[in-house]
């Protein structure tokens, strides 16, 4: 199976690194989903290695280490900025490494708990990714995730395409794909949850510059080139308009939550 995305890991590395200093002004909703899917971890489990696979700001980072105080948390981020800014104002005692996510700088059998919060949408290879998860675990372990899925932002991507024919906003994959990916690596899923989170705007530049402002602005390699001009941004605004409710303009995202284990 390959089920490959088409964006550089350069540029989403790049765009997550300049956006570390404005990111957790701008990140409840990441918040948000990272919270629900910390809330399904096991009460029952004890690692000794947990890593947070895109750690960003380290925010998961030390709520883990807190959870797990007799382990060894790492956050791994490919962005060197977020690494940076993380590294300067958590706890010494969390590990951060710069490293792929689909190339783990990790021994076989080693992590007992990977946690990731919305960094598996960025992966190109996913069953790179899931191979590699199923290669450091230690038999027995565990893997948290919440992704998010094609569904996301769509009243923003039709709205482009109202507009021109580029890719304007990050396309990600199906569930179904996912999971397929996840058990042909060897994984066994505990847990499956889907659902639609829906943010109100006033305007759609509040919406616009949330997204710079997190770094999960458009990195797709079929997007438009150079800057975009007034007259496309005032078509898009119109076509934007269009989905306006009484109590906004909406932006939906559809999220993925689930815990996998490695048979041991």
């Amino acid at each position: 199976m390959t089920v490959k995305v088409q964006r550089s890991k350069l540029a989403v590395a790049e765009s997550f690194s300049r956006a570390a200093p404005s990111y957790d002004s701008a990140a409840q909703l990441q918040r948000d989903i990272g919270t629900e899917l910390f809330n399904l971890l096991p009460s029952n489990v004890a690692p000794q290695t947990v890593v947070d696979i895109g750690s960003g700001t380290g925010f998961f980072s030390e709520k883990l280490q807190l959870a797990y105080p007799q382990a060894l948390v790492c956050g791994l981020d490919l962005a060197q900025g977020m690494l940076h800014y993380a590294r300067a104002r958590h706890e010494k005692s969390l590990t951060w490494v710069g490293a792929d996510m689909e190339c783990l700088p990790f021994a076989d059998a080693s992590i007992n708990l990977f946690f990731s919060s919305l960094a598996l949408q960025w992966s190109e290879d996913l069953p790179a990714f899931f191979a590699e998860i199923h290669r450091t675990l230690y038999p027995g372990g565990l893997i948290a995730l919440a992704t998010l899925g094609p569904n996301t932002l769509f009243e923003l991507r039709d709205s482009w395409q109202r507009v021109d024919g580029f890719t304007h906003v990050n396309q990600f994959i199906h569930g179904d794909k996912v999971r397929a990916a996840a058990a042909q690596a060897g994984l066994r899923e505990r847990c499956w949850i889907s659902a639609e989170k829906i943010m109100r705007y006033d305007a759609l530049r509040e919406l616009t510059h949330e997204l710079k402002a997190i770094g999960a602005h458009n990195v797709n390699r079929a997007r438009a080139p150079g800057l975009t001009g007034r007259e496309k941004l005032k078509k898009l605004r119109a076509s934007y308009e269009l989905y306006r409710q009484p109590d906004g303009l909406p932006a939906t995202y559809e999220i993925y939550w689930l815990l996998l284990h490695k048979p041991g």
